[in-house]
């Protein structure tokens, strides 16, 4: 498979079969994705002072040295405190063939956490950016920023794509896609990707989403389905479509629209629009392909929006623009589609806490 693109599940075996991509232990079938591959923490750990990155010619190792204040064993698990940061060394590690980059980010449950969570790596200037030819280990930046986890090793908070040449659609592409296969329900507004816009007057009802409870208990990543919300979060309403953000404080909110991502391409979404205002929207920004697509039996899913205030109180207002998904291509169509033929928490999702809730 040589054309250009997003590798589908089918590349990322091969990677693993020429060694251009191993393990110990080994990935395992339920690590792939259909275009992308689901990163596992290590069993060693290390407290740092602070976030940082190893820099160009310069190990991770060496700077550890400077930053670490203790470090520790996560094969019986350990708790990671809110507010402070931790480098974990993953399970995986790559020898990049040419022509071959990689982007990794934070998986949907890690980001509806408030769990920074960012690949970093040997000689590495950006966070979650792997350039071709990179031959080394990958660690986790962990920070968790509202509540306290308990995690061990094996445990999957991110997540590697990888890209051959170029992927990204430009408008013009991305219109000629939707004139073709409806990617929102409604009229798309298409601007250096596929703008999204924040759901504020809900069909029944008023709750529009949740905040994160400031002095809230500790997570278990391994409790599916164990922790009552009201302990957690607290619910945000509104009755006149707006809201006000608070500086600091860490919502779960969702689009308005409904997304439909094709089986031959791939979405993310991008981090943060600086002219939405003052706040960030979504730290887990892949969308595989067949994410509410007829044919992995979705009829459209709405984005759940991770939001994180800035220094100024903001009114946020229904239907207001919070952000973009950039389409890529794939270089071919995966195996298994998002929905279709392996587990999927969110497919047809609306408004939805991480899984660890009921």
């Amino acid at each position: 498979m040589t054309r250009p693109g997003v590798l589908p599940d089918t590349a990322i075996r091969d990677l693993i079969e020429t060694g251009a991509l191993v393990a110990d232990p080994a990935v395992t079938d339920a690590q792939i994705q259909p275009a992308s591959l689901d990163l596992r923490l290590g069993t060693q750990a290390w407290r740092v002072r602070a976030s940082f990155l190893a820099g160009a010619g310069r190990s991770l190792a060496e700077r550890l040295a400077e930053f670490e204040m203790h470090r520790f064993d996560l094969t019986e698990g350990a708790v990671l405190e809110k507010g402070c940061v931790y480098v974990i060394a993953l399970a995986e590690r790559l020898a990049l063939p040419p022509g071959l980059t990689a982007v990794a980010n934070a998986k949907s449950s890690t980001g509806r956490l408030d769990l920074l969570t960012r690949t970093i790596t040997d000689g590495g200037t950006e966070f979650d950016r792997i350039s071709e030819g990179y031959a080394g280990p990958l660690y986790a930046e962990v920070c968790p920023r509202s509540f306290s986890v308990l995690v061990r090793a094996g445990q999957r908070l991110n997540q590697i794509r990888f890209r051959r040449g170029q992927a990204l659609l430009s408008d013009a592409e991305l219109a000629t896609l939707h004139a073709a296969t409806p990617l929102v329900d409604g009229t798309p507004v298409i601007s250096e990707g596929l703008g999204f816009s924040v759901d504020l007057r809900p069909t029944t009802g008023t709750l529009v989403g949740w905040r994160a409870k400031p002095h809230a208990g500790m997570i278990d990543l391994d409790r599916i389905g164990h922790y009552p919300a009201q302990e957690f979060w607290e619910e945000v309403h509104a009755d006149r479509g707006r809201i006000i953000l608070d500086p600091g404080a860490f919502y779960i909110l969702v689009s308005r629209e409904a997304v439909t991502i094709p089986p031959d391409h791939a979405a993310e979404m991008a981090p943060y629009l600086a002219m939405a205002g003052e706040f960030r929207v979504h730290y887990a920004g892949f969308f595989d392909p067949g994410f509410g697509h007829a044919e992995a039996g979705g009829k459209g899913s709405r984005g759940v929006l991770e939001v994180r205030c800035h220094e100024a109180p903001f009114v946020l207002e229904h239907g207001q623009i919070v952000g973009r998904l950039l389409y890529e291509r794939m270089a071919g169509r995966p195996a298994r589609l998002y929905g279709a033929g392996l587990a999927s928490n969110y497919q047809g999702q609306g408004l939805k806490l991480a899984k660890q809730f009921r």
